[in-house]
């Protein structure tokens, strides 16, 4: 697969909705993701990252602005022992809730299809980051989206990535464009750089992003050999 630079991608791209990433910085030292969200109505606009135990959720940023609270307010990431999960929406609660219970990722997700909203029918992305005692760490990703539009089948995706390579990642996002109805991701997670510096990556990542449409940016590098973890969020409210 052909590497694509991030930056680029994300300034080419008007709207690519909410985006997750997943990798390990060129070092070897630490397993990144980062996740950011986008809106284009004054609700989907009016929300911050805040933190949450280990995790972080969304929250408005005006209450008094806050119209709908279904499909925005949510917990994008959380950890259960040594995975870390990050996604799209409430699955990840139903992620930690059923792997609690011995359920596999891909099992979990069989649980729950795209989103709702029609006529865009948004994809469910999700990861989970695994980190072994002895230093080994994979990461998987998913997509449940609707058959071309079509809300009558759901097409599911996985992509599990193991012992990834230093200074590589996956980033996968919600939509290829801007548009109406929105046009659903296509393809494999696409590969990309990682670097090991977080104020790098998440300063060079939050400007990349479409000043008018971002909304909050997530970035967290955790060291493989203690599994302690360094974290920063963007909001533009």
């Amino acid at each position: 697969m052909k590497k694509i630079d991030i930056y680029s991608e994300l300034e080419s791209n008007s709207y690519p909705g909410r985006g997750i990433i997943a990798g390990k910085s060129a070092n070897g030292k630490y397993a990144v993701t980062a996740y950011f969200i986008m809106g284009r109505s004054e609700n989907s606009r009016n929300r911050v990252f805040v933190e949450d135990g280990e995790g972080i959720r969304t929250q408005a940023f005006d209450p008094a602005k806050l119209s709908d609270p279904s499909l925005i307010i949510y917990s994008p990431v959380r950890v259960l022992e040594n995975k870390t999960i990050v996604t799209n929406g409430d699955q990840t609660d139903t992620i930690y809730d059923l792997m609690k219970e011995g359920k596999t990722f891909e099992q979990s997700l069989r649980t729950r299809e795209f989103e709702p909203d029609a006529p865009n029918y948004t994809p469910r992305i999700s990861c989970i980051m695994e980190i072994e005692p002895d230093k080994i760490y994979n990461y998987s990703m998913s997509i449940l989206k609707s058959a071309d539009g079509n809300p009558d089948s759901c097409s599911r995706f996985t992509y599990s990535y193991s012992n990834p390579i230093n200074g590589e990642g996956h980033f996968i996002h919600t939509y290829m464009g801007d548009g109406n109805p929105l046009p659903s991701f296509e393809g494999e997670p696409k590969l990309i750089s990682v670097p090991d510096d977080i104020n790098e990556f998440g300063n060079s990542l939050w400007n990349s992003l479409n000043e008018n449409n971002k909304v909050s940016l997530f970035v967290r590098y955790i060291n493989l050999s203690d599994g302690t973890y360094m974290s920063k969020i963007y909001n533009k409210n």
